[in-house]
């Protein structure tokens, strides 16, 4: 339906024709006037933004992670309208953007809308976003395992079954609904390329990869150093996506081709006939209007723009490439290298990258290539940028999100590994004065919170807090600790996960619990509290950060020498 809605825009503001095939705008015959046909969308959705949701405004990707992470997974309904309405406009009026940002949103839209119809909890509705969300990826791309993996890496920050398989049914339900409306087959079909390009050839991978991850952090700041800029005008933020349509509308101007989605440019790319001249249009021209674009708020996404550029930089290489003697791999190699290596590096996402780039075109003999040059963009773009264009935008708004799957140390030590065993204990036949006696001993910040009370044959009985013994003394009205004994809360035991230990403290709203035997309920072991669990933590930052070598090689001659 977006793909229809942006041949129906473009054909309007170009052709002046009521049409929903999808057209480049390039072909259009508007001479200069051409100039103020995105400067038209645009201001369009600045008025929508305004006055419908600005939420419609970026990319999509950003604005999903955003309700995830701030509405509980809630997206308003009208979302579902205005963005890919929003959507198409800006792409219809030659925005260089992609579809796919939009149907992310727009799927994420429908998905959230159905669970608030329901009684779930945020969690599940969270599920039920990112689920429309792959949807939509996948059926515009018909790649339903990137679509899961995109989901995963920068939506659902998680793996566990429950939040996968519904997300994974969705897609592959998305990519099967495709096949029966659009046909299979692959989106930019390519030659097959040689199984094996050779050791010179995937050397020249971590060449491409770099490179890539040059571009990526550079078209990072770009879009960013434009929306500084723009945050830096007199004027209402209603009033920035005309500037940028006057920008792309220049840009169209010099170079036609930069305007629109491109999909019928990156096909060309992947078959190697595109000419050096339109190459580095889009190097210099369409990566510019995009930025600028982008940077002023307007609507679209940017995996398409993403795949434009990385084939060209790869139609760029090639070139360079064949004049030093790598040959004989095949037209496309090195734009289909680019384009995967682009996406890993811009994205912070290489898993997502590389399979997208082998859905897309159904080259598996790819992997391989693809693997090295994703990664080493990756890395580039690690070392040399805070947080990827995707995340930026969520980072300026306060939330800083880290996408490193590991092991949580808590899950990997015990109670018994942390717990303090040296504890004052009370007994059932404690006075006033043992009271008070118990006080003094364990002053300080770093006291004594919980004291457990024994009976004569040393089994556990209850607890009571500090607050509730200093109470207690002050008042004179208790003779023995038994009068404000309380019953213990569901004892720890040593042979429990901390993580387990966190996840009862969050439901309890208590910091610290007893540990008993398992076998014998009435035998205390220690007392685990919420600072043992930070002693953990900084324990697994040793860990990673302390530096050691652990085996030696002795050379027996060197030292009989040195004697």
């Amino acid at each position: 339906m977006l793909l229809r809605l942006i041949g129906f825009f473009t054909n309007l503001f170009y052709y002046h024709r009521i049409s929903t095939q999808m057209l480049s705008p390039a072909e259009n015959h508007l001479g200069p006037w051409a100039i103020l046909v995105p400067v038209l969308g645009a201001l369009v959705i600045g008025l929508m933004a305004r006055f419908g949701s600005d939420r419609i405004r970026g990319h999509g990707i950003p604005e999903a992670i955003e309700s995830i992470l701030i509405n509980g997974s809630r997206v308003e309904p009208k979302l579902a309208i205005l963005k890919p309405l929003s959507s198409a406009i800006s792409i219809g009026s030659g925005g260089p953007f992609g579809a796919e940002g939009p149907i992310i949103m727009t799927g994420g839209a429908f998905g959230s809308m159905i669970a608030q119809f329901f009684h779930l909890t945020s969690v599940e509705r969270k599920t039920l976003l990112v689920a429309g969300a792959a949807a939509g990826m996948s059926a515009t791309f018909n790649a339903p395992l990137a679509a899961v993996l995109l989901a995963v890496e920068l939506l659902l920050f998680e793996w566990k079954p429950r939040s996968v398989i519904p997300v994974a049914l969705a897609s592959a339900t998305a990519a099967a609904a495709r096949f029966y409306i659009l046909g299979g087959g692959a989106l930019f079909p390519v030659p097959p390329h040689i199984a094996f390009a050779g050791g010179t050839a995937l050397a020249a991978c971590l060449l491409a990869g770099l490179a890539a991850g040059i571009l990526s952090a550079l078209l990072t700041a770009a879009v960013y150093l434009a929306e500084d800029s723009f945050q830096h005008l007199p004027i209402h933020w209603m009033w920035w996506p005309p500037i940028g349509g006057l920008v792309v509308g220049l840009g169209g101007l010099i170079f036609p081709q930069a305007l629109g989605v491109g999909y019928d440019t990156i096909g060309a790319l992947l078959q190697g006939d595109v000419p050096r001249n339109i190459i580095l249009g889009i190097l210099l021209v369409k990566s510019v209007i995009w930025a600028v674009s982008l940077g002023s708020g307007t609507s679209g996404g940017v995996l398409a723009p993403l795949l434009m550029m990385g084939g060209a930089l790869g139609g760029l290489e090639a070139g360079w490439f064949q004049h030093i003697g790598i040959t004989g791999l095949g037209v496309g190699f090195w734009p289909l290298v680019s384009l995967g290596a682009i996406l890993g590096g811009t994205m912070r996402s290489p898993f997502t990258g590389i399979l997208f780039a082998i859905e897309l075109t159904h080259d598996l003999n790819m992997l391989l290539p693809l693997v090295i040059a994703a990664f080493t963009a990756h890395a580039f773009t690690v070392l040399t940028l805070r947080r990827s264009i995707l995340t930026e935008k969520v980072s300026r708004r306060g939330f800083h999100l880290s996408r490193e799957y590991a092991v949580d140390p808590l899950e990997t030590l015990l109670v018994q590994d942390v717990m303090r065993t040296r504890l004052i204990a009370l007994s059932s036949t404690n006075s006033i004065d043992d009271i008070r006696s118990a006080l003094k001993q364990s002053h300080g910040p770093q006291g004594q919170q919980l004291y457990p009370v024994l009976d004569a044959n040393g089994s556990l009985l209850g607890c009571v807090t500090r607050g509730e013994l200093s109470r207690a003394a002050e008042s004179g009205k208790f003779r023995s600790v038994t009068e404000i004994t309380k019953p213990p809360e569901a004892p720890a035991h040593p042979d429990e996960s901390l993580r387990a230990i966190v996840y009862r403290m969050a439901g309890s709203g208590s910091t610290r619990f007893l540990v008993t035997d398992r076998e014998v309920k009435s035998k205390l072991l220690g007392l685990v509290s919420l600072e043992d669990l930070l002693r953990a933590r900084t324990r697994a930052l040793h860990e990673e950060r302390t530096r050691e070598r652990v085996l030696r090689i002795r050379i027996p001659f060197a030292e009989q020498s040195l004697k």
